[in-house]
């Protein structure tokens, strides 16, 4: 697999071989589903990145806020965190494609944990942007860990996107 921000090409053990943690940030639904495909496949723990304060229910007041926090760099309070990060070996990590980059909340989360040696699979749902800058700034974030190539999938298509997360997952070389 090919380091993000070194561009080194390493191999990746199947998910046999690793403790699996899928965390994800979900607005409308779509990414907790995409979340939840994959879970289905490699297991492991499952955990939703909460927000205290919620976000408004109003797509374009969301799409507001989200700027708003991009341009100031706000991190959000998050509802929990995920316990025992280091015992995980791949981080898998889902948001929806916020401005072409990851959420606030994305951010809050991983800026608290220790990503130190972990292996991360970004993946991320879109209403036409796909992964924008999401993966460099992951890697920005994780400076020390392997960020793999990520998976983006169209917010309208989730409900079908089994083949295209399995393809995804095997090109990763997480799943046979």
């Amino acid at each position: 697999m090919k380091n993000m921000s070194t561009g080194e090409m390493q191999a990746q053990p199947t998910s046999r071989a690793r403790r699996i943690l899928v965390a994800y940030f979900s607005w409308s639904g779509n990414t907790r589903e995409i979340a939840n495909q994959i879970h289905k496949i490699v297991g492991g723990d499952l955990f939703e990145i909460v927000t205290v304060d919620k976000y408004p229910r109003d797509y374009d007041e969301t799409v507001k806020q989200a700027r708003k926090e991009l341009e100031t760099n706000c991190r959000p309070r998050l509802a929990s965190e995920v316990e025992d990060i280091e015992s995980y070996d791949l981080v898998f990590i889902g948001y929806p494609n916020w401005c072409y980059t990851i959420p606030a909340p994305v951010a809050s989360s991983l800026s608290k944990c220790d990503s130190t040696e972990k292996t991360i699979a970004p993946f991320c749902t879109h209403g036409g942007d796909r992964l924008g800058e999401s993966v460099k700034d992951i890697s920005n974030l994780c400076q020390h860990s392997l960020v793999l190539e990520g998976l983006a999938v169209r917010g309208s298509e989730v409900r079908n996107a089994q083949n295209k997360v399995s393809e995804w997952l095997r090109k990763i070389r997480v799943a046979e």
